[in-house]
């Protein structure tokens, strides 16, 4: 089968991971970690690449980059390289240290940054090596809260949407990341985009990325559309069925309802079930929000 080519944004956003050969340990020291910094700083630099959040585990790691003019593979090449002829010179190993072929999601910034960030950071706690990610020594995370941090890690894009100043953003950052955890791989925010699994991001950024002779297609099912719900008003899907009754959430729910109803999706009763809505109540709020008030294209 041909591989997707892999796709080149200059100033883009990507969350990569690399891991090791048939998931095989990639370190065996800590002073390995520490090789690893040097290899990716130096790495970056030459590239013009910069790392916002990084997480280094047993058999894998974890990068936020936003990469310049020279692609993503390129960058990556560089640090798989030459962090395994550094680490298999003096070992009777042979073999590939890394699996052959990174993954990379190319991240609508706007919407995904700090969803990205918390789940690069989590790694360890998800995994069950710490219960507090600032235990865990080789991430970012500790940066972020205001420690030390090496010379290329790139803080100030993503703290500055926490706060106005250091003090504020490091609070407001500890605050987001001990909130209520969307953070797996495939659910809520971090669900790539159904028909580019490439991409983080909505129906828009994907048109940016790929052109205008990209359409999306209609959502097939009520999750479906539930998820371009959550994409296009910037709300958690599951949102849409909590007991708040902002004005925000209730145009998105109109919208909902509207789409549900000209794309025969399913049945008003059936999106009431879901919503934790009687149906009179779903017939009101579309009354009060019509198509063109919603933002209906």
């Amino acid at each position: 089968m041909t591989r997707r080519l892999r796709r080149h944004v200059a100033g883009g956003f990507y969350h990569v991971t690399l891991r090791g050969n048939h998931r095989r340990p990639i370190f065996f020291a800590d002073e390995d970690r520490d090789l690893l910094d040097t290899v990716v700083g130096d790495a970056a630099e030459r590239l013009a690449a910069r790392i916002h959040a990084y997480c280094w585990m047993t058999n894998h790691l974890h990068l936020l980059v936003q990469v310049a003019d020279a692609p993503l593979g390129c960058l990556m090449l560089r640090i798989a390289s030459r962090y395994a002829h550094r680490i298999q010179a003096p070992l009777a190993t042979t073999g590939h240290l890394f699996e052959r072929r990174y993954h990379a999601v190319l991240v609508d910034a706007d919407c995904h940054l700090l969803a990205i960030v918390r789940y690069i950071h989590l790694n360890p706690v998800r995994a069950g090596t710490v219960t507090d990610p600032a235990d865990y020594r080789w991430s970012s995370h500790r940066a972020y809260l205001g420690g030390p941090a090496p010379p290329w890690l790139c803080r100030a894009f993503a703290l500055q949407l926490l706060g106005d100043d250091a003090v504020s953003a490091a609070t407001h950052y500890r605050q987001f990341m001990h909130a209520t955890d969307d953070s797996r791989w495939g659910e809520g925010t971090l669900k790539p985009h159904a028909q580019q699994p490439d991409i983080l991001g909505g129906d828009d950024f994907v048109a940016r990325v790929c052109g205008a002779a990209w359409q999306p297609r209609g959502p097939h099912s009520l999750d479906d559309l539930m998820r371009a719900c959550g994409d296009r008003f910037r709300i958690a899907p599951e949102a849409l069925a909590s007991s708040s009754r902002s004005h925000h959430l209730a145009r998105a729910r109109a919208w909902l309802a509207h789409q549900v109803v000209a794309g025969r999706v399913t049945s008003i009763s059936e999106l009431a079930r879901r919503l934790g809505r009687s149906e009179a109540a779903i017939r009101q709020v579309m009354a009060r929000h019509r198509p063109e008030a919603t933002g209906e294209d």
